[in-house]
């Protein structure tokens, strides 16, 4: 059977059209006058999606590649950071900071929940050697949303930065880092923004810019204060993305052109259709509290193999989906809806689902889950723009 194919994973993600002619443009030279005016167009965009008063810089690497160049331009061997561990990429933060000789102390949270403050206050009081918490705003591996403004409450009046992977978060769910006093902040261009993979942006706070300047780089090709000089003039210190540079321009200009709020509330709308339809399924949420707004992780029943569920959106009805990393192989599902995908692509994704888990041997609970994802949808559109959107819900 002929269907549309429909990208519902965690990144990449699906591209705008106006972003896919934009990245066909004739090649432009990265140190000529015409990609200086479009990387100084970009950096007021970015300030605005980051919310911060700072630069932020772009590296020609995906989202592992800012986070490398976080730890390496923030911390030097032999320095403690806290990280919070819950799930395949609080692990990468451990990972990244070992290789890099730092002394990493981890708050393991169980898969599926997120990071307490309480247990990171009290991680910071018993141990002042620490000078950093990495942590995840949205952890992809699980569709767990960290509370990442509270963290920022513990760490800002102590000489410890928050460092924060915001890779599936950033462009999705309120993340201002000036207002919250993130010190770094840092974002992948194939999720929210809409991109290609292969570019990476990443902002400090000032007192992060102080450490860097302080600190020796462990990275010839990450060198944050290089970076930012290079920013200035419109650059980048090695070969840009030009093309990658160029399509980012109209991405933020599709993000930004009604304001960010708007984005948010479809995000919010769309994770609220996605949830209310797999618990209409009869299946299990994995994140039942604390949830990110880009993507719905699924508990499958037990018998069900989640890899063969996969297949069989894909193959049968053109929708592709994720699975489940590490432990959670074959154990859950985990559904994409961010960036350019609309309610028309969640149903689409909810009934590939349906269809594939009866196929795999499980069961289906109400026949009427897409009306009820919809309602939940419209249900969410209609709050009124001036109530503040929830940053967990139970």
């Amino acid at each position: 059977m002929l269907n549309k194919v429909r990208l519902l994973t965690p990144g990449p993600t699906p591209l705008p059209e106006r972003v896919r002619l934009a990245l066909a443009h004739d090649m432009i030279h990265h140190r000529k006058s015409e990609f200086k005016a479009i990387m100084h167009r970009v950096q007021e965009q970015l300030r605005v999606l980051f919310g911060t008063q700072g630069p932020v810089l772009p590296l020609s690497c995906s989202g592992t590649g800012a986070m490398t160049a976080a730890v390496h331009g923030l911390f030097a061997p032999g320095e403690k950071v806290l990280v919070i561990e819950g799930g395949k990429f609080g692990q990468r933060w451990r990972a990244i900071a070992e290789q890099r000789g730092l002394t990493a102390v981890s708050i393991e949270v169980p898969w599926g929940q997120a990071v307490t403050p309480e247990a990171v206050r009290q991680a910071l009081d018993a141990d002042p050697a620490i000078r950093g918490v990495l942590v995840q705003l949205s952890e992809t591996s699980t569709g767990v949303l960290h509370p990442v403004q509270a963290l920022a409450q513990l760490t800002r009046s102590r000489d410890v930065l928050l460092v924060v992977d915001g890779i599936s978060g950033v462009g999705l769910s309120p993340c201002p880092m000036d207002e919250w006093g993130l010190d770094c902040l840092l974002t992948g261009s194939q999720k929210g923004l809409m991109l290609p993979p292969g570019l990476a942006l990443l902002a400090l706070s000032p007192r992060a810019w102080s450490k860097a300047e302080a600190t020796a780089s462990g990275c010839f090709y990450f060198n944050l204060p290089k970076e930012r000089a290079n920013v200035e003039k419109g650059q980048t210190l090695f070969t840009s993305p030009v093309s990658l540079i160029v399509g980012l321009e109209e991405s933020l200009k599709l993000l930004l052109e009604n304001g960010l709020d708007p984005i948010y509330r479809k995000q919010w709308a769309l994770t609220m259709l996605t949830r209310t339809g797999v618990t209409a399924l009869g299946l299990e949420l994995f994140a039942p509290q604390d949830f990110a707004w880009g993507i719905t992780s699924v508990r499958l029943p037990a018998g069900v193999d989640g890899n063969e569920v996969v297949r069989l959106a894909a193959e049968r009805h053109g929708v592709y989906m994720a699975g489940g990393q590490d432990h959670l192989k074959g154990r859950i599902v985990r559904i994409g809806h961010m960036g350019w995908v609309d309610w028309a692509d969640v149903l689409a994704g909810l009934h590939a689902l349906a269809a594939s888990l009866q196929e795999a041997g499980g069961h289906s609970g109400s026949r009427d889950y897409l009306e009820q994802g919809l309602a939940a949808y419209h249900a969410a559109l209609a709050v009124d723009p001036g109530t503040p959107l929830p940053l967990t819900h139970a």
